[in-house]
C-alpha cells in the first residue's frame, strides 16, 4: 500500500515563554484538512491500481524547547524542537467511515523574527517539520508502518506582552 497526502494550507498557534535568549519553551497547536490517498499497487499515475482517499482533520498538539541566537541584523533568528501527538480524525462524508487515530510527533523549527510597529508587535518567518508514523486509522488492509513528515513553511505576527 503507498500513501500520498495532498498539500493544504493550515493554521498554527504556538505560545511561548522565553526566560532568557537560550531558555524559552513553547506548546503549539496546528490544524489542517487533507486527503491521503491510498493506493493498493502502485500510484494510479503509474499504471497502478485505483486509489481511494481519506479525508482528515489533522490536529497537533506539542510541547517544545525554544532558543533565540543574538540578533543579525535587527532580525532575531530563534531554533525550536520538541514532540507531542497528532490526531487524526477522518471527516463525516470524506472519512470512509474510519476511526480516529492519534500518533506520536516530533519536529524541529527554524526561523526569524523582528518586532515592527511597536516592541508588543513583531512578523516572524519560519520553517518546521514534523516527523510521524502514517496513520492506517485501525484498518489492517491500509497498514503500512512508514514513517512519514511534513515540511511547513510559516509566515505570520506575534504579540510580545
Amino acid at each position: 500500500v503507498n500513501l500520498s497526502t495532498g498539500n493544504t494550507l493550515g493554521a498554527l498557534i504556538t505560545i511561548r515563554y522565553v526566560k532568557s535568549p537560550y531558555i524559552g519553551f513553547e506548546g503549539n497547536y496546528t490544524y489542517a484538512r487533507y486527503t491521503e490517498t491510498f493506493s493498493p499497487f502502485g500510484s494510479p499515475s503509474s499504471g497502478g491500481a485505483t486509489s481511494a482517499g481519506v479525508q482528515t482533520n489533522a490536529s497537533e498538539y506539542t510541547l517544545g524547547y525554544v532558543a533565540h541566537t543574538p540578533k543579525l541584523f535587527s532580525v532575531q533568528p530563534f531554533l525550536a524542537a520538541g514532540l507531542g501527538s497528532i490526531a487524526f480524525r477522518p471527516t463525516t462524508y470524506g472519512g470512509q467511515s474510519l476511526q480516529t487515530q492519534a500518533r506520536a510527533a516530533y519536529y524541529y523549527s527554524i526561523g526569524a523574527e523582528k518586532m515592527v510597529f511597536s516592541s508588543h508587535f513583531g512578523l516572524r518567518g519560519q520553517f518546521r517539520q514534523v516527523f510521524f508514523l502514517a496513520p492506517d486509522f485501525g484498518q489492517n488492509y491500509l497498514t503500512i508502518k512508514h514513517h512519514t513528515s511534513t515540511f511547513e513553511p510559516g509566515f505570520g505576527f506575534f504579540l510580545r506582552f
